[in-house]
């Protein structure tokens, strides 16, 4: 006989799902609870890695998306884009050229006015700062209102690069990382120079130069414990160009350079050194024109605003006869690498570009000095190679190769970078065989021009500033400690008498609530004192107010000794890192 079936537990739809309720709130949980273990212990190395990566692939993403936007704009407001700006400019109508840049300018103008302190788009030289003052970490919303601005007067006809922008994006990008993980001032810098890295690759699919890039112009060192993350950014950074765009260079070059080798190379030495007084001629214009720019709105009272707008009419104004100033120069520095323009033209072209790169940068509309600078480059290089075949035609292996020296020679001399500036031009050209005649040109430029500027374009930025990065830690690292941290307090058992704290303060011998360290020791130095009382000077008073007016107030004391001990520190920690 059959036995009957048994019933069946009835099932409980409420629970039979209860693991696919459940795993996402568990890792949520499990991500939360790692993210405190590496905010409170730092990150492993494995963890570091994968953060780098994780960097990498966002800046690359930026720097992708704000090319593509700017090609967008261009788009729109032009109906072409860059890579074929210059030559279909006719078409245009003469008050389209000019009300399009007055107008970006505009826009740029009241973005900046409204997002930014000083109405200045943020650069390459604020990521330098903020690597070497700011623990890794640079301004957000300022950066971001920066990369708006940009992309506007790219895409609006600025003459200006798109890698100034993009740098300090990536920047915005992995100061975010190192909040959410508390990152040390050593971690935030290499999370910094991961994201300057797949910035720099992705911009211009050039992963060993962006890498180098990262070390020698925002690190300012080459630890080798940075090496392995900020690479695997670049690589990232350059994956996403080359899935975007299929992995070609940025300049492809028509025919293979010749080169009459060993003959030839003092001609390149020769090209490199007058490279170096033609990118010191670009800085010092960008630099005068600021100046100019802002003597003339102090002394008027003009809204800043304004600035951008004035600047976008005159760029309009030039790009009528010459349409080559719009935008990054692609076609303008296609051309010269491939010998399209005679003497004349070249001459007069980057003449007029130096103008166009001064009055985008000063009029403050933003974007980088790097594209430019290749542009110049190549038709300086384009030339003097022009005047050496026609000089010695049997000894010349071809202009193209002088105008890649050329592009090498400026960029380095302006970016103060010969190592990663002569491999972006190998990586954006494809062409490796050139190698030694670029070189050549790269070391003389750079020898010559850390002569004419301070070091570079960016640190010559810092160093009108105040911001003397370029002498080294010794010198910037007391620009960056406060006192506070370092005074005894009046109440603590080794300070001071309180009565002789108080008249070293009436004498006048004193320092102020935040001063900075470095002031604190040519205090020292001055005085010859032992210690020094901090003060925190009285409210402002009101001027009916009757009687003595009230004292400041002694806040601690500060110690020769211990201003001593902690700059000693902190020069010990800044070796530590550049030599792990």
């Amino acid at each position: 006989m059959a036995q009957p079936e048994r019933p069946r537990k009835p099932r409980n739809d409420a629970s039979a799902p209860h693991w696919t309720v459940a795993r996402p709130k568990q890792l949520r949980r499990q991500a939360r609870r790692a993210l405190r273990i590496v905010r409170a212990k730092g990150p492993s190395q494995m963890q570091f890695w994968l953060l780098a990566l994780l960097i990498g692939i966002g800046a690359g993403l930026a720097a992708l998306f704000f090319r593509l936007g700017i090609e967008a704009l261009q788009h729109a407001v032009y109906g072409i884009d860059d890579q074929t700006l210059t030559s279909n400019a006719g078409i245009l109508p003469w008050w389209w050229l000019v009300a399009v840049p007055t107008l970006g300018g505009l826009a740029v103008g009241l973005i900046l006015d409204r997002f930014t302190a000083d109405g200045r788009a943020r650069a390459v030289a604020d990521v330098i700062e903020g690597a070497a003052l700011e623990g890794g970490r640079v301004e957000t919303r300022e950066g971001l209102a920066s990369a708006a601005a940009s992309l506007i007067t790219l895409g609006t006809g600025g003459s200006s690069g798109r890698e100034g922008p993009v740098v300090h994006l990536a920047g915005v990008i992995s100061t975010w990382f190192a909040d959410r993980i508390n990152a040390s001032p050593m971690a935030g810098r290499e999370l910094l120079g991961c994201a300057v890295a797949g910035a720099v690759a992705a911009s211009f699919n050039a992963p060993i130069a962006g890498a180098l890039f990262a070390h020698e112009v925002i690190l300012r060192h080459f630890a080798a414990h940075a090496f392995a993350p900020i690479a695997i950014a670049a690589v990232a950074g350059a994956v996403i160009n080359r899935q975007a765009f299929g992995g070609v260079t940025e300049y492809a070059l028509a025919g293979e350079p010749g080169l009459g080798f060993y003959a030839e190379l003092p001609a390149f030495a020769a090209l490199g050194l007058i490279s170096a007084f033609v990118a010191a001629a670009l800085v010092w214009a960008i630099l005068r024109a600021d100046q100019t720019g802002s003597t003339i709105f102090a002394r008027t009272g003009w809204p800043r605003w304004l600035r951008p707008t004035l600047a976008g009419a005159l760029l309009g104004v030039i790009a009528i006869p010459f349409p080559h100033i719009i935008g990054v120069g692609y076609q303008t520095t296609f051309a010269a690498l491939n010998g399209a323009f005679t003497l004349n033209e070249v001459i007069v072209f980057a003449v007029v570009k130096i103008v166009a790169v001064a009055i985008t940068l000063a009029g403050r509309m933003g974007g980088g000095v790097f594209s430019p600078a290749l542009v110049l480059g190549a038709l300086t290089g384009l030339a003097f190679g022009m005047i050496a075949t026609w000089a010695l035609p049997s000894l010349s292996g071809g202009t193209t190769i002088y105008a890649l020296a050329g592009m090498g020679a400026v960029g380095a001399a302006v970016l103060g970078a010969p190592i990663s500036t002569a491999l972006i031009v190998f990586e954006m050209t494809g062409d490796y065989q050139t190698g030694i005649a670029v070189m050549v040109a790269v070391a003389m430029s750079s020898a010559l021009a850390s002569r004419l500027l301070h070091r570079s374009f960016f640190l010559t930025q810092l160093k009108l500033r105040g911001v003397r990065i370029a002498e080294g830690p010794q010198v910037w690292l007391p620009q960056k400690m406060r006192i506070n941290s370092l005074m005894r307090l009046p109440d603590a058992e080794d300070a001071p008498s309180p009565d002789l704290v108080r008249r070293l303060a009436r004498s006048g011998r004193a320092l102020v609530d935040g001063a900075r360290l470095g002031l604190a020791l040519s205090e020292f130095e001055r005085t010859g004192a032992a210690f020094l009382p901090v003060i925190r000077p009285p409210a402002p008073r009101d001027p009916a107010a009757i009687g003595p007016p009230a004292p400041p107030e002694v806040i601690g004391t500060l110690y020769h000794v211990d201003a001593l001990r902690a700059l000693n520190q902190a020069l010990s920690d800044t070796a530590a890192e550049e030599h792990a």
